[in-house]
């Protein structure tokens, strides 16, 4: 059975962050450098982006649930539509607001909708395209009629100041022996910001109204080859084993040690994650759905920084798939890097744009570092 996007929503909270508003409205961290504040935002290239953060207060705005809740609402896949209309409901998020119960039921009850199927998935970036994915095969089997998959992060849970100085407040000894925030944790603050997306998926689109057909979904896991190389809620040993924060001695021994800082180990992700994107994965999808650069109409890439733009282009034609930078299509600059949410928010900028003619291809592009994940989506305009 055909399965169709019919709507795209997003949701960013308050008003676009400068560069130079981050840490009035982030709070300043001590120990962490202008220089490597500024190298940072100078490689990713990202210009604003948005905090569920009170930048007078400093106190936070909206929850993870509440962020998704708002998307989802702004949806309007037909005239009538009301939310008990969903049959069913799949979230993903790399940032929950509570270990349980999932993020998905959390998102139900604050939706306050009718009973209906409820599924959360979890990762980083690709635990929105797992949600989508859900929903699209529980619509094409014919199991339910329509489902609405969501991304969303809040980021600056983990990024503000006041996260910061609690754990330094009790882990005097992880600051004396570095003096500076480590860069592998310092790295994530000028990155990552929040936002929420969503998606409607029928199989029956409504006539005249512009429709996105899902022609397939590819998502493949290199966890087998690789080190963690994202992570949160754990250490990081010599070895490149996790030790999550339930193993250790206590509670508090975890907060000394900085497990609960998001961190990104930096030199894994320069080394490997073009060869994985590229090399190893893209050939894969291509011998198998039969696709080629001349046939893609609009890539919608998910790369995280600036940086990695012209590497993948250069990448992509070395490996003769060549898709003309003028058929790129981002808003990272602008909107972000908003983890799982940012391929629904880069789709739903391009979606309601006007830009898009029937019968063209669109191919989304997904990386996740965490433990190399790659996604490739194709869709259709009907």
């Amino acid at each position: 059975m055909d399965v169709y996007i019919t709507d795209i929503s997003a949701f960013l909270p308050n008003a676009p962050v400068s560069n130079e508003e981050i840490d009035r409205v982030l709070g300043a961290v001590n120990r962490m450098p202008p220089r490597i504040k500024n190298i940072i935002l100078k490689s990713n290239n990202i210009r604003t982006r948005y905090y569920a953060i009170d930048p007078l207060t400093g106190e936070p705005t909206h929850t993870n649930v509440q962020l998704t809740a708002e998307a989802i609402r702004r949806l309007m896949p037909y005239e009538g539509f009301h939310l008990d209309d969903i049959e069913c409901l799949c979230c993903g998020t790399s940032t929950p607001d509570q270990l349980m119960p999932g993020h998905g039921l959390m998102v139900h009850g604050e939706l306050k909708s009718a009973p209906c199927e409820v599924v959360s998935t979890s990762g980083i970036c690709l635990s929105g395209m797992t949600a989508l994915k859900f929903g699209y095969m529980n619509v094409a089997l014919g199991l339910t009629k329509n489902a609405v998959a969501s991304g969303s992060d809040r980021a600056s849970s983990f990024t503000r100041a006041s996260f910061f100085e609690g754990v330094k407040q009790k882990k005097e000894a992880f600051l004396r022996k570095d003096k500076l925030v480590p860069f592998d944790t310092a790295f994530l603050r000028w990155m990552l910001s929040d936002g929420a997306g969503a998606v409607f998926v029928t199989s029956d689109p409504v006539p005249g109204k512009p429709a996105l057909r899902i022609d397939w979904i590819e998502q493949i896991s290199y966890a087998g080859d690789f080190e963690t190389c994202m992570y949160a809620g754990a250490k990081k040993n010599a070895n490149g084993a996790m030790t999550g924060w339930r193993d250790f001695p206590s509670l508090q021994n975890a907060l000394e040690e900085g497990a609960f800082l998001i961190k990104q180990d930096v030199k894994l992700l320069n080394r490997e994650v073009l060869q994985v994107a590229v090399e190893k994965t893209l050939p894969r999808v291509v011998k198998k759905h039969d696709v080629s650069a001349s046939r893609v109409d609009w890539f919608l890439p998910h790369y995280s920084s600036e940086y990695f733009k012209m590497k993948f282009y250069e990448d992509m034609k070395n490996a003769n798939f060549e898709i003309p930078l003028d058929r790129w299509f981002s808003n990272l600059t602008y909107k972000g890097n908003t983890g799982a949410a940012s391929i629904y928010i880069i789709m739903e900028e391009l979606f309601h744009s006007g830009k898009i003619q029937r019968g063209e291809k669109i191919l989304c592009f997904i990386p996740e570092s965490g433990r190399f994940s790659m996604c490739y989506m194709m869709l259709t305009a009907v």
